[in-house]
C-alpha cells in the first residue's frame, strides 16, 4: 500500500442561508487523484441534517477497475477562522460504483443557525485527505465486495447498505453469526426484504405477506434490529385490509343495488297484475251491471 502525504484544501461558501442544492468545491488534486467536495445545505436523504462528501472527480474518464483508498476528514469554520465542527478521520474504498463518500449528518440545520456557527452568511470548509492506495486500472468480474460495518458486500450493494446503516446505525449491534460467509448471506436476505416491501402493497398476494413476515421474523432472531421494517409490513398489511373493506363495501353496495332494481321489478310486476285484477273486477262489474237492467220476461 502507497502511502501519499496529506493534503488540505479550503474553499468558501458565501450566502450560504440561500442556497437550496447541493454545493461542489473546486477540483484539487491530492495523492495524484483529483477530488472535489460536496456540500448539502439542506441535507442528502436526511433532510434536517446538514451533509458532506468527498467525491473522485472525472471519474467517467478514468481506466475500468480504477480505485482509490483514502483518509479524510472534514472541518466547518466560521467567517473568523473558528472551528465549529471537526469530524473523525474516515478511510474508504472508491470505485466505479462508488465515486463518494461522507457524512449524511453533521450537524442539525438548527444548530447550525445558532449564533457564532455561520458568521455572515460564510460557511469554511476545509477537507483533509490522505491517499493511501491508487488502481488506476484492474480486471473487473462483478464480484469483488466491499467491506461496510463488518459486512463484506458487492460494489453494486454498497451505496445501499451504506445508506442503511446511516438511517438504522443500530442496526447490526446485537448481530449474532461471526462467519463472513454467513454474514454476507444474511445481507443479501435483508437487502432483498427491503426490495421486496417497496412493492405496492395491492401487488401481495396472502402468501407472499406470510412468508415475508416469516422472512422478517427469521432475520430479527439472527440479531438484525429491524423495527423499521416491522412497521412498514404493517403498514402494508393495513393498506390491504382498508383496500379489502373498501372492496367488500362496493361489492356489498352493487348488491344493495341490484336487490332494489329486482325490487323495483317486482314492484311494476305487482301493479300490472293489481292493474290487471282490478280490469277484470271492473269487467265482471259492468257485465253484472247490463243484465241487471236487462227487462224481465212476464210468464204467459
Amino acid at each position: 500500500m502507497e502511502d501519499h502525504k496529506p493534503t488540505t484544501f479550503t474553499f468558501e461558501i458565501d450566502n450560504f442561508s440561500e442556497k437550496e442544492t447541493v454545493i461542489s468545491s473546486p477540483t484539487f488534486s491530492s495523492g495524484g487523484c483529483q477530488w472535489y467536495a460536496n456540500v448539502y445545505p439542506k441535507g442528502n436523504g436526511i433532510e434536517d441534517h446538514l451533509a458532506v462528501y468527498l467525491q473522485v472527480a472525472n471519474y467517467g474518464s478514468l481506466q475500468l477497475g480504477w480505485k482509490r483508498r483514502a483518509k479524510f476528514s472534514f472541518v466547518l469554520l466560521n467567517q473568523s477562522g473558528k472551528e465549529f465542527y471537526k469530524s473523525t478521520e474516515l478511510c474508504n474504498l472508491y470505485c466505479a460504483q462508488v465515486s463518494g463518500w461522507g457524512i449524511a449528518k453533521v450537524l442539525t440545520l438548527k444548530k447550525l443557525k445558532e449564533k457564532g456557527f455561520v458568521e455572515k452568511n460564510k460557511l469554511i470548509v476545509k477537507v483533509q485527505v490522505q491517499v493511501l492506495e491508487v488502481v488506476n486500472e484492474a480486471e473487473v468480474t462483478g464480484n469483488e465486495t466491499m467491506n461496510v460495518k463488518g459486512f463484506q458486500v458487492l460494489y453494486s450493494q454498497v451505496v445501499q447498505v451504506s445508506w442503511i446503516f446511516v438511517n438504522h446505525p443500530d442496526i447490526a449491534l446485537n448481530f449474532k453469526p461471526k462467519s463472513h460467509l454467513v454474514k454476507t448471506t444474511y445481507m443479501n436476505l435483508l437487502l432483498k426484504l427491503i426490495e421486496k416491501l417497496d412493492k405496492p402493497p395491492q401487488s401481495f398476494s396472502e402468501t407472499e405477506l406470510r412468508n415475508t413476515r416469516t422472512e422478517l421474523v427469521d432475520l430479527t432472531q439472527t440479531g438484525f434490529k429491524l423495527d423499521w421494517l416491522k412497521e412498514k409490513l404493517d403498514v402494508i398489511y393495513l393498506e390491504r385490509k382498508k383496500t379489502a373493506d373498501a372492496s367488500r363495501i362496493q361489492e356489498l353496495e352493487q348488491h344493495n343495488k341490484n336487490l332494489k332494481a329486482e325490487l323495483n321489478k317486482e314492484k311494476i310486476k305487482s301493479a300490472a297484475s293489481a292493474a290487471k285484477v282490478l280490469w277484470l273486477e271492473q269487467t265482471v262489474s259492468n257485465l253484472k251491471t247490463k243484465q241487471n237492467k236487462k227487462p224481465k220476461l212476464s210468464p204467459n
